[in-house]
């Protein structure tokens, strides 16, 4: 199960919001470049960044930052957070970004993700942020009435290469994943699931093994690795062992992210 370090960035610094709330927010680095070469010297693989600014108000603020972390990086990375439409996940793609992720426009024009799917494939993410098991959109700030498990669903077989699954209430909080819910959408398509939202320390990352075979196939790790309760490079070490011990992980059941 690959661990994917995240980097939230806002006005161009890291920062975590509790819950998705932009009124509760914590600063955690003045340097995002900086950071993400910690986390790729820690031993990462690949680096998630969020763009809140834009998740909030579609505005392409941070792209400064973003063509400085991916000119800095040899890992690849993803990024989500404002991408509405075609010209701006390809002018992402254009920047370095190896993987956009959709999420409001998932909802509400799914034909631009498949669109993107078609013309990318393997380099375009669906992001689903579930609320009560329903999904928000446009920075978490709105609520609709579809689905996680549906929506997740309706991209089956349209070479979205992952589903990031977030749990709002988990996110930020240290609390745990909400493994519940993310056994029940890998259930929902054969897409490979990224989880997000809760992991407090190791043994949240350990508690997710059991659904690699299910089709979980990565964890983002944000708030826990900038308070050092979860160490990257520990948490890298430990989770390959614990992989080998699991008898349906061992014998390669579960699918590729």
């Amino acid at each position: 199960m690959q661990i994917i370090p995240a980097i939230d960035l806002l006005e161009g610094h890291c920062v975590r919001l509790h819950q998705g709330d932009y009124g509760q927010v914590t600063r955690f680095s003045d340097d995002p470049v900086a950071q993400a070469l910690e986390w790729q010297r820690q031993g990462a693989e690949r680096l998630h960044l969020v763009d809140l600014d834009g998740a909030k108000t579609g505005q392409p603020l941070n792209d400064q930052a973003i063509r400085a972390i991916t000119a800095a990086l040899e890992i690849p990375v993803q990024l989500g957070g404002g991408v509405r439409s075609v010209n701006r996940a390809e002018e992402l793609l254009a920047l370095g970004i190896e993987r956009v992720i959709l999420g409001t426009v998932a909802v509400e024009q799914p034909a631009l993700v498949l669109q993107l799917a078609e013309r990318h494939p393997g380099r375009i993410l669906v992001g689903i942020d579930a609320n009560k098991g329903q999904v928000a959109t446009r920075g978490w700030l709105e609520q609709s009435s579809v689905a996680a498990t549906e929506l997740a669903a309706s991209f089956e077989g349209s070479g979205v290469a992952a589903i990031i699954s977030t749990d709002i209430a988990t996110d930020g909080t240290l609390a745990g994943p909400n493994l519940e819910a993310l056994r029940s959408m890998a259930a929902a398509s054969s897409i490979p699931v990224i989880a997000s939202g809760g992991i407090g320390d190791l043994a949240d990352l350990l508690s997710l093994l059991p659904l690699e075979p299910l089709g979980v196939a990565a964890v983002i790790v944000g708030r826990a690795l900038y308070d050092g309760t979860v160490n990257l490079a520990e948490a890298l070490q430990a989770i390959g062992p614990a992989r080998l011990q699991d008898p349906a992980i061992a014998q390669g059941q579960s699918r590729p992210c």
